[in-house]
């Protein structure tokens, strides 16, 4: 077996993993260095090191925009009124109410720890390569200002970088097709309409097939960044960091750990041990493939046979949730959100932390199944707040090398949620095979 091809056997999560702690290891040397000899070194280091990083992020906001488009039309255009009913509506509402929940959680615990408070990043001191060209985005100034925002043209938007009127307008073109699809007696519109939404289909795997190769890339991308990161700002660094990462753990157990049994217990009146005993394979699975969608046989395999759901309903709910229900992202969000916010000095209001949970909900619908979605995410959030672009270049670069072991744990939250939304529509419905 060739080098390369032993490489490539090697698991991502290990490889990005390694590289992010050769990088800090390597940066930390830089800095210490130059502390004890009064060197220049790390500068210079960095500025032969930074493209690798800076293409890493380049890449991840060049596929943004076409993977959420072209996923929120195919999972929206997916949600029949006919097929969805009764049940379908209450397992989407479900959805809703938990990624609400897990988003109003993400916001508390970011506010309480304030991840990025005493980190004073200098965007040119991390060198002109880092930096992103394109408009900057004027903030929401408010909930009124965030409605009529949504409902821009999705052209101009799109000049001008702005994200959220992207995704209002593929939701409401999904389901606009759907609509008609449902409805339409003329046989050559119906045609048409399903060759649009096969395209759509089609772009959306081949951004997928993108991002897959984007992701071989992320060793060198991380590692690049770990060394300008703490090369240039050494030790102080990795407070904010630990922060940041157990910040994001903590909300997650709190979600999977208290709310969820929470609720199992109180609509349910079932024990949430028994709930956790049967969902074990499923909460492990998603933990190491870090996909929700790679993880959906399994998740329907246990619905049905463990928790002996039935079938019509966990081959329709499971998907959706896989595809809308992403409570982990979040979670994970609002956390360098506040992090932004901290590092940069931007004051934080009542409406800016309802902006940030309405746009983290809307946005982390369109990434469902996709290793690592949520730091194409970060780029929609951060742009909200009216970041510049090379600001929120240097977010998503500090997000990048701890993202590996956020995704394992945020993935298990998405699919876990999943399942306990499924269950509970399941028993109220009268839905389980006894």
């Amino acid at each position: 077996m060739s080098i390369l091809k032993r490489y490539i056997s090697i698991p991502l999560p290990y490889r990005v993993g390694v590289a992010f702690l050769l990088g800090v290891t390597f940066g930390l040397v830089l800095w210490y260095y130059d502390m004890a000899n009064g060197s220049n070194l790390g500068q210079g280091v960095a500025t032969y090191v930074s493209p690798f990083g800076a293409v890493l992020v380049r890449m991840l906001k060049m596929v943004v925009i076409p993977i959420v488009f072209f996923s929120l039309i195919v999972g929206s255009s997916g949600l029949s009124p006919k097929k969805l009913g009764r049940v379908g509506g209450k397992v989407i509402l479900w959805y809703m109410l938990t990624s609400f929940l897990a988003a109003v959680i993400g916001v508390g615990i970011a506010m309480f720890v304030h991840p990025g408070q005493g980190v004073a990043v200098d965007v040119e001191k991390l060198g002109s390569s880092m930096e992103e060209g394109g408009p900057s985005i004027t903030p929401p100034s408010g909930l009124t200002d965030l409605i009529l925002k949504m409902f821009t043209n999705p052209f101009e938007a799109l000049a001008n970088g702005e994200f959220l009127p992207i995704i209002v307008f593929a939701l409401l073109f999904g389901l606009a097709a759907r609509v008609l699809l449902d409805h339409t007696q003329n046989e050559t519109e119906r045609k048409q309409i399903q060759s649009i939404l096969d395209f759509a289909s089609g772009a959306n795997s081949v951004m997928f097939k993108i991002v897959s190769w984007i992701l071989e890339y992320f060793p060198i991308g991380v590692f690049s960044l770990a060394v300008v990161n703490f090369g240039l700002y050494g030790p102080s660094i990795i407070g904010p960091y630990l922060k940041a990462v157990l910040g994001v753990i903590s909300g997650i157990a709190i979600m999977v750990f208290i709310i969820y049994p929470i609720l199992l217990s109180l609509i349910l009146k079932e024990n949430p041990i028994d709930f956790f005993k049967r969902a074990k394979e499923v909460m492990i699975t998603s933990f190491f493939t870090r996909s929700s969608a790679a993880t959906l046989p399994v998740t329907i395999k246990t619905a049905i046979e463990s928790f002996k759901i039935k079938k019509e309903l966990a081959e329709f709910s499971l998907p959706v949730g896989a595809t809308i229900n992403m409570n982990g992202v979040c979670i994970h969000l609002p956390m360098w959100a506040v992090f932004a916010t901290d590092v940069f000095n931007i004051d934080l209001t009542v409406s800016s932390l309802v902006i940030i949970i309405i746009t983290t909900v809307l946005s982390a619908i369109g990434t469902g199944g996709v290793p690592g979605g949520s730091l194409m995410l970060l780029f929609i959030v951060l742009g909200t707040l009216g970041l510049e672009p090379n600001q929120i270049a240097t977010i998503v670069a500090l997000a990048l090398g701890v993202n590996p072991l956020i995704d394992m744990f945020e993935t298990m939250n998405n699919v876990t949620g999943d399942l306990c939304c499924t269950y509970i529509v399941a028993k109220k419905e009268g839905m389980i095979d006894e």
